[in-house]
C-alpha cells in the first residue's frame, strides 16, 4: 500500500455480484434459514456462477418473498447489475431496506455505498451515512471506516475528528489496515485524540505487520523520536 492511500478513503461502489452472493450465503445466520432455504440459497449461487442466471433468479424469489434477507439482497444486486429482464433500480433500493430490515449487515454497507454514489438518483450523503452508522454498530469493519471518514471530512456528517478517531480505532481493532495507519497518524498528530506518540507507533506497527509500506518507516522514526525524548528526559 502506498502512502497516498492513507488518506481517508472515498469508498467505491458496487462489490462483484458473484462474490456478494457467496458472501452473503456463508454469512446467512444460521438461525434466520431453514435447512430448505439454505439449500434453495446453495443452489442459487450455484446456478449463478453458472452463468445460469435464470435458474438463480427463480430459486431467490420465492426466498425473497418468504423474508430471507440474503436473498432480498442478491436480488437487488441483480437488478442493479441488469441481469434481471426487467431491471428495476426502485425494486433494488426496496429489496436492499427489506434485506437491511431483517438485519442482513451487508445490505446496510451496500445501500450506504449506493446512496453515497447516487446509484438511487442524486448522491445523498446524510442518507448514506445514516446506512453506514447502522452496519457500523451492527460490527461491520469497512463500515466502520466509511463513517469515521465521513466525521473526518464532514460528507453527509459533521465533521468531528474526536468521532473520527473513534471510529478508526474501532475499524483498526477489527484489523483494517488502513484505519491503522490513519489512527496512528492521529494519534502522532493529537488529531482528536491527545497526542501519544507510544500509540501511534504500535498502531504503525500494527499497519506494518499487515504489509503496509510505508508503516515500517513510521514504526522506525517514532522509535528514534521516543528513544531521544527518553534520553532528554532523565536528570
Amino acid at each position: 500500500m502506498q502512502k497516498e492511500t492513507h488518506r481517508p478513503p472515498s469508498l467505491r461502489w458496487a462489490l462483484g455480484l458473484a462474490a456478494c452472493l457467496l458472501l452473503t450465503v456463508a454469512g446467512q445466520a444460521a438461525s434466520m434459514v431453514t435447512p430448505k432455504q439454505q439449500a434453495d440459497l446453495d443452489a442459487a449461487v450455484a446456478a449463478y456462477k453458472r452463468g445460469r442466471l435464470v435458474e438463480a433468479r427463480q430459486r431467490l424469489r420465492p426466498l425473497a418473498a418468504q423474508g430471507v434477507p440474503a436473498a432480498q439482497f442478491n436480488l437487488a444486486v441483480m437488478h442493479l447489475r441488469g441481469e434481471l429482464v426487467p431491471a428495476d433500480v426502485q425494486q433494488a433500493q426496496r429489496l436492499l431496506e427489506q434485506s437491511a430490515a431483517g438485519g442482513f449487515v451487508t445490505a446496510m454497507f451496500f445501500l450506504g455505498q449506493a446512496f453515497e454514489a447516487g446509484q438511487f438518483g442524486k448522491p445523498d450523503l446524510p442518507v448514506s451515512y445514516r446506512w453506514y452508522l447502522l452496519a457500523a454498530n451492527a460490527g461491520s469493519v469497512p463500515a466502520q471506516v466509511a463513517v469515521a471518514t465521513a466525521h473526518y471530512l464532514g460528507r453527509g456528517a459533521v465533521k468531528d475528528a474526536a468521532l473520527a478517531a473513534r471510529w478508526y480505532r474501532e475499524a483498526a481493532k477489527g484489523g483494517d489496515v488502513g484505519a491503522q495507519y490513519l489512527l496512528a497518524s492521529m494519534y502522532e498528530q493529537g488529531d482528536g485524540v491527545p497526542l501519544d506518540l507510544r500509540l501511534a507507533r504500535d498502531w504503525y506497527e500494527a499497519a506494518a505487520g499487515q504489509g503496509d509500506e510505508a508503516a515500517p518507516g513510521k514504526v522506525k522514526e517514532l522509535d528514534a523520536r521516543l528513544a531521544a525524548t527518553r534520553t532528554t528526559a532523565r536528570p
